[in-house]
């Protein structure tokens, strides 16, 4: 995020960018019903009426997979129509013409056959957030799970730069996260090209650093990315390259990844593997070893917010049982290996983290604690350095010349569309119920009594009615990868031939569903697309003792006691 979080609620104008806050995130969601009652003017774009759809000034319901052509055709009327930032685009960008020239032939009557919006309201929409004193754009993962999601997201930079909405308060880009500190894991160096504060592992210098304090030499190679595994594992033909064990913790990848007889498969090919977690899940069905680990509640750390903003937390309860917390485990292992670890605290591990990253160094706990949250960059570890709550301060960007740096791409359709066999698109969507993949939610009976398996199928009346189907009914659901059965869920909130479903369930689950396509930068897999068909089952009982024995199935095979739900 360019800007944070509080600064939401102050913005002139939001343009929020296949983002569901109130299912996704509540507490953010609530910053954008502020920013509304202050006055701000709410653009949603999303293919599901939304609840900030509901209490948008525009909704521009466009087709699933279109994102980079309207996002295009607001570029164009921005340009064709004189709204554009002159002096901002001169004085602190650079590329502008070649992103003229792209955007150029997606006029809105270029872009209505594709993305299903009207001209006239994405002319409407371009004007009022060029016009904006001040506007903000906020994207999740309807951007960011297709097959195009980088280029999407340098386009709506590009807005941004386009009518100088970066550098100051309230305004600029805000990626509001997939799962809680997916920002941290990605700060801290989880990633197979970088260390910590996105410190590059090809740099010698910052390799050198890290071999200084840490003892052993290291590698100047890119890893490889979690949705490459696959592909190590069934398909490598070097055994230098192959992948042999599998150290898995805090994920459960048999329930979230795309494509999941896939990810079965690999599961069960690699040589060993190791599961790290709080609960029983999907990919503990396949670990050689099983750890127990603390949950949120029973350790202290650091996250980051979605902001970049690092705050503290801090251990409620002492843990049952055997137990430990996750730095621990990793310590111990690392030790029994031949590599020492002697943390005594988590603050040990973030004062050698922050001594090898210069943008970190100056979030101090102390600082946190007198603070609750810091926003790196935060460089000098005194208390005038309070972070950093908006990036680009002055129109200067983090490039060599200090330029913003356009970007436009041509559409493409997503990887997989609809065909004869296969009529219908499926995307991937959140519910504020459950959380994620479920193994900390579903194992709350409250929420179970609320909510369980098989999950459902938000499908539009007409699409109900064509099937002969209502709401409750069970129903299949079939791709070229798999198949699963769900219930039917009418909604007036979807368009015709498009259908959505959570991904927590786990008879319902429909990764069985999903592709394995990836965008060839993030290396994110295409989960808001994927071409299915719908068939009536007739036999309803026996469809429900199906899910029934299923379910009953899955939770023995767990050690899960069958005789209650939740603990």
């Amino acid at each position: 995020m360019s800007m944070g979080v509080p600064e939401i609620e102050d913005a002139k104008l939001l343009f929020i960018f296949g983002y569901n806050g109130a299912d996704a995130h509540p507490i953010v969601a609530r910053r954008i019903v502020k920013a509304k009652q202050k006055g701000a003017k709410l653009i949603v774009t999303d293919p599901r009426i939304t609840e900030s759809a509901r209490i948008a000034d525009m909704h521009l319901q466009l087709k699933g997979g279109s994102n980079m052509a309207l996002i295009n055709a607001i570029g164009n009327v921005i340009i064709a129509e004189g709204l554009a930032d002159k002096k901002f685009v001169e004085d602190h960008t650079s590329g502008y013409e070649e992103y003229k020239a792209i955007v150029e032939k997606y006029t809105p009557e270029y872009a209505e056959p594709i993305c299903h919006v009207s001209p006239d309201l994405i002319r409407e929409a371009a004007r009022a957030y060029a016009k904006a004193e001040t506007s903000m754009i906020l994207y999740g993962m309807g951007v960011c799970q297709f097959a195009q999601a980088v280029d999407v997201v340098k386009g709506l930079a590009s807005l941004a730069l386009l009518t100088g909405n970066f550098g100051g308060p309230n305004m600029g880009i805000g990626p509001v996260r997939g799962q809680n500190n997916v920002q941290g894991a990605c700060d801290m160096g989880a990633l197979p090209n970088c260390y910590s504060g996105y410190q590059s592992v090809t740099d010698d210098a910052v390799r050198e650093k890290f071999e200084k304090a840490w003892g052993v030499p290291l590698s100047n190679k890119v890893g490889i990315p979690l949705t490459h595994v696959p592909h190590r594992v069934l398909e490598e033909k070097d055994e230098a390259k192959k992948i042999h064990a599998y150290y898995i913790f805090g994920e459960d990848p048999a329930q979230s990844d795309p494509d999941l007889a896939e990810i079965r498969e690999t599961l069960d090919k690699i040589d060993f593997v190791i599961m790290q977690d709080i609960f029983m899940n999907k990919t503990g069905l396949h670990a050689d070893v099983i750890l127990p680990s603390t949950s949120w509640g029973e350790h202290d750390g650091i996250y980051s917010c979605c902001d970049r903003g690092f705050q503290r937390i801090r251990k409620a309860i002492e843990p049952k049982g055997d137990v430990k917390t996750d730095w621990e485990i990793i310590s111990l292992i690392s030790t029994a290996m031949g590599y020492p670890m002697n943390y005594k605290n988590t603050q040990e591990i973030w004062d050698e983290m922050r001594s090898l990253t210069p943008s970190f160094y100056g979030a101090t706990y102390e600082k946190i604690e007198a603070l609750g949250s810091i926003q790196w960059p935060c460089r000098d570890e005194s208390m005038e350095d309070k972070g950093t709550p908006y990036l680009h301060k002055g129109g200067k960007f983090a490039h060599p010349d200090g330029r913003g740096k356009f970007f436009a791409s041509e559409w493409r359709p997503p990887c997989e569309v609809e065909s004869s066999e296969y009529p219908y698109s499926l995307s991937t969507v959140r519910e504020v119920g459950h959380y994620s993949v479920r193994t900390m939610t579903g194992n709350c009976r409250a929420l179970a009594n609320l909510e369980d398996e098989p999950g459902w199928i938000q499908m539009s009346p007409a699409d109900c009615e064509k099937l002969n189907v209502k709401e409750g009914d069970l129903i299949r659901v079939y791709s070229r990868r798999g198949s699963l059965i769900t219930r039917v869920m009418p909604t007036e909130r979807v368009k015709a031939g498009a259908t959505y479903m959570t991904y927590q369930w786990w008879i319902g689950a429909c990764n069985e569903l999903t592709t394995p396509y990836l965008d060839p930068i993030s290396n994110t897999p295409e989960s808001k697309y994927c071409a299915i068909n719908l068939e009536k089952i007739d036999d309803q009982a026996s469809a429900e003792q199906f899910v029934k024995d299923s379910y009953e199935s899955i939770r023995t095979n767990m050690g899960i006691d069958t005789a209650k739900k939740g603990v």
